[in-house]
């Protein structure tokens, strides 16, 4: 079977999911649709944020471009369940812009530098159907913006295959997944029971 019918078969769900929101004559005067896609590391969200965005000519935005800077990594804020990303400016970046249909100003973090790259401003208008992929995705903080949220799950094994098969042969960065990155992200799913407050659930398995 090729990937692509494996994507399709896997992701139908989803697909459905948003043919039945475009259709829904509640959300037909709605220039903009905000889709979020949360789950477990290594689940897919990004491969799916990939597939819709071809499907549905869709906007995508990563959470993985609003981790925290160097300065904002404090013993309190990195005590907070949900609390290593920056969801202050993703809020003010990202989705306030979106609900009143405005383009989207923001600088991507950079994972080198760990600040944000003032030199890569990206500016995006929004389109029918914007997604926001990614870890955190669907913090409290935000209140209820998404007319749909999706939830992406794995096994621990598989999670970590994939992980390995991303970062490569990554010791150190692999220890991080496993004692700091996978148990944060575990406290802040089954804190705010991300699972049972999906509208889909997308299994990697």
């Amino acid at each position: 079977m090729e990937i692509t019918d494996i994507k399709q078969r896997r992701f139908q769900p989803a697909v459905d999911a948003i043919n039945d929101l475009l259709e829904d004559e509640d959300y037909m005067d709605e220039e903009v649709l905000i889709i979020a896609i949360d789950g477990r590391s290594g689940s897919g969200k990004t491969v799916l944020a990939d597939f819709l965005a071809k499907k549905f000519d869709a906007n995508v935005f990563h959470m993985d471009d609003f981790f925290l800077q160097s300065n904002q990594r404090t013993e309190e804020r990195l005590s907070e369940v949900g609390g290593n990303v920056d969801y202050e400016r993703f809020r003010e970046e990202v989705l306030i812009p979106l609900w009143y249909g405005d383009p989207v100003a923001y600088r991507p973090f950079d994972c080198k530098t760990m600040e944000i790259d003032k030199e890569k401003e990206q500016i995006i208008k929004p389109k029918r159907i914007n997604i926001i992929e990614g870890s955190y995705s669907l913090h409290p903080y935000f209140g209820e913006p998404y007319q749909l949220r999706i939830f992406c799950d794995i096994d621990e094994e598989s999670q970590l295959e994939n992980i390995k098969a991303r970062i490569g042969e990554n010791n150190e960065i692999m220890e991080r997944f496993k004692n700091e990155w996978i148990p944060k992200e575990e406290e802040y799913i089954k804190e705010n029971a991300l699972e049972e407050k999906a509208d889909v659930y997308i299994s990697w398995n």
